[in-house]
């Protein structure tokens, strides 16, 4: 009677544990002085029809994914301001997108911190160690200038395996683009996706988290 009861628990448990989190997401919004109220809501409403997008929303349902938001900005103002949302259904993923849609900016001045809003994020994904898979999602549209850098968090994440990808917004001749791949990425696959200024953000990010949340499952390069 006691195997036979094992035997069942097993069969339980083995397909829920299969369908436990697979992916974690971190969005990291830059909030800085070179973004104005206008590109902010660019990007938050850009964010907000991305995760409405049919691909995306498959995907997160697929891999029960656990989703938040920072913001992000110069030294010691990052903050968590969409907390972790388990996505189950489709309604779990509306809810979320109309929460980031409406998400009220919390800073409007300061510099770029990039190094302080992945340890931002790195703290915020100890929240969720039950996810498989942990991507740190970074949009901005200039280089740090303040704070730690990237690159001194890379071997922290790289314990942790977590992947960073990023999205640079180009406004200027700065080369965010460039100096993403050479200082911001990390990570199997990891990789840059590039928005020609503010108007070129949606569709962008779309393309980005199309790619960022469906990798694991076909198996893109």
């Amino acid at each position: 009677m006691i195997r036979l009861l094992t035997s069942i628990l097993v069969l339980i448990s083995g397909p829920c544990a299969a369908l436990a989190c697979q992916l974690a997401l971190v969005l990291a919004v830059d909030v800085s002085g070179s973004v104005d109220d206008r590109e902010y809501q660019v990007q938050m409403q850009g964010l907000a029809a991305a995760l409405r997008d049919g691909i995306v929303i498959d995907a997160l349902i697929e891999q029960e994914a656990q989703v938040t938001l920072i913001q992000w900005t110069g030294s010691s103002r990052q903050r968590q301001t969409v907390p972790w949302t388990g996505v189950r259904t489709a309604d779990d993923v509306e809810a979320l997108a109309e929460t980031i849609a409406t998400n009220r900016r919390v800073w409007r001045n300061y510099s770029t911190a990039i190094g302080e809003a992945l340890i931002a994020a790195e703290d915020a994904l100890a929240a969720v160690p039950q996810c498989k898979r942990r991507v740190i999602d970074v949009s901005g549209d200039g280089i740090s200038n303040e704070g730690i850098l990237p690159r001194a968090r890379h071997a922290a994440l790289a314990a942790k395996e977590v992947t960073v990808n990023a999205l640079a917004i180009e406004t200027d001749d700065e080369d965010v683009t460039g100096w993403f791949y050479e200082n911001l990425i990390r990570g199997e696959g990891a990789f840059v996706i590039t928005a020609n200024g503010f108007e070129d953000y949606p569709a962008q990010i779309r393309r980005k988290l199309q790619r960022e949340t469906t990798r694991q499952l076909s198996h893109l390069p």
